[in-house]
């Protein structure tokens, strides 16, 4: 564990004896993490932050957040060094597209965290890139020791951006946008705010050029109920009553699937669907893959149709 900055701690995840390698990842994956509370496991995701080549070692980079649902605040005030964990594979639903000429990436707080990992492929790959980074103070700002060694090599750039200081502003996502290289791919990870502003600066641009990632939802779970769900492999039928999500359903039966941020922005709850039309609430599907309507977010998304059929 390291202090990396004002409320955010990195940890180094290592395998236990006689294991010497963790599965390999790409740059954007994430991980889950169960943690043992005196209320139960909780399993929460957080972004791989280090080079893809190193599995030998995973690491995160954890924010205290003020809005904890306990995940953040048990890491923070209750794991120590030498603990011992159980965590997912790694997946990724924000992957660095290698075939990019430039990369430019806007992290807005812990948003920086799954670009390291990209900067990091960058450097391997000899792409040049340029980070925009943004924190409401520089003592907010974690990773600069690398950042700054990372930027002295050859093709990097880094722009730090402190809104909160003395004469700070927030970052000109249209500015930014509009000088973009020739070709680049643009990559964002941040607060809501700072999202929907890079969506509207960058809706001019190819689709496949701009890439995203949520770590909170952008409204809120479908909870109207009426529906219908059918568990194909297990043979069963629920009533989805208004004031609940299907997961809270499932949950309830004992037939939920591997779960975590129960916001849509972790796709840890993707289940296939046989038939119907889901409701997607979630912040993982591409528009084309919401329109194939054969997967869903079960934790935040509901249905259109009177009844789903799911794969379970």
């Amino acid at each position: 564990m390291r202090y990396e900055a004002q409320g955010i701690v990195s940890l180094e995840l290592v395998p236990l004896p006689p294991a010497t390698r963790l599965p390999a990842f790409s740059a954007g994956a994430h991980i889950d993490l169960h943690l043992p509370t005196p209320k139960g496991e909780l399993i929460r995701s957080y972004s791989l932050l280090n080079d893809p080549r190193e599995t030998q070692r995973y690491r995160l980079g954890i924010n205290r957040d003020a809005k904890s649902r306990g995940g953040s605040s048990h890491v923070h005030e209750q794991l120590r060094v030498g603990d011992k964990l159980a965590i997912s594979a790694p997946r990724n639903h924000f992957p660095l597209d290698e075939s990019a000429p430039h990369n430019v990436f806007i992290a807005g707080g812990i948003g920086i965290t799954p670009m390291l990992s990209m900067i990091a492929r960058s450097q391997a790959l000899g792409t040049p890139w340029t980070l925009y980074y943004s924190a409401r103070t520089r003592a907010h700002a974690g990773f600069l020791d690398w950042l700054e060694s990372a930027a002295g090599s050859q093709g990097g750039r880094v722009v730090l951006n402190f809104d909160q200081e003395p004469g700070g502003r927030m970052l000109d996502l249209a500015a930014i946008v509009a000088a973009l290289p020739t070709g680049a791919h643009v990559y964002c990870c941040g607060p809501i705010p700072m999202l929907e502003a890079y969506e509207k600066a960058t809706a001019g641009l190819p689709a496949e050029r701009v890439h995203m990632e949520y770590f909170a939802a952008k409204e809120a779970p479908a909870t109207d109920g009426g529906f219908s769900v059918e568990l194909a492999r297990s043979h069963k039928t629920l009533q989805i009553p208004a004031g609940k999500t299907i997961l809270d359903c499932l949950i309830e039966i004992n037939a939920e699937p591997p779960y975590s941020c129960r916001e849509g922005v972790c796709g840890t709850c993707e289940v296939k669907v046989l038939e119907g039309q889901p409701d997607h609430r979630d912040l993982v599907l591409s528009d084309s893959e919401r329109a194939a309507n054969d997967r869903m977010m079960v934790c935040c998304s509901g249905a259109r149709s009177a009844r789903l059929v799911l794969d379970l």
